[in-house]
């Protein structure tokens, strides 16, 4: 069961396949409000026009890899949890994303129970938002 946080949370998700976004918004819809970015271009964007309070980035986008992006993002605001998502996970990878701040990176396909634990200590962490409900498996 998991239930809702009280503050309503704007969650953006960037990633260049419709499909993937379109399951991660399933399963994240009914715990946040949900933009979608195509790129990290995009997301950038996104992030310098409205108050996004997390954010989930593919790793293998078009121009802009969700680590370039989130480096761009953290410049623009450095307090917000980022989650990087990708197929190709490596020790690499990991050490990157820990130095460029990211919040974690997840291994797609990932499951349902450890995207919404993930984002939901992340929200909690980094919010301090103990009014929040987390997953209870």
């Amino acid at each position: 069961m998991v239930s809702r946080f009280e503050k309503h949370y704007q969650l953006l998700i960037a990633d260049d396949d419709p499909r993937f976004r379109e399951v991660l918004c399933a399963i994240l819809e009914p715990f946040f409000e949900l933009i979608e970015a195509e790129s990290g271009e995009q997301a950038i964007d996104i992030v310098e026009q409205c108050q996004i309070d997390i954010a989930l980035f593919d790793m293998h986008m078009h121009v802009l890899t969700g680590l370039e992006t989130l480096k761009v993002v953290k410049t623009i605001n450095q307090i917000m949890p980022v989650i990087i998502i990708t197929a190709d996970v490596t020790d690499d990878l990991k050490r990157d994303a820990t130095e460029a701040d990211a919040f974690d990176v997840l291994s797609k396909p990932v499951s349902k129970n450890e995207l919404v634990s993930t984002v939901s200590t992340a929200i909690v962490d980094t919010y301090d938002a103990d009014d929040g409900w987390l997953p209870l498996n």
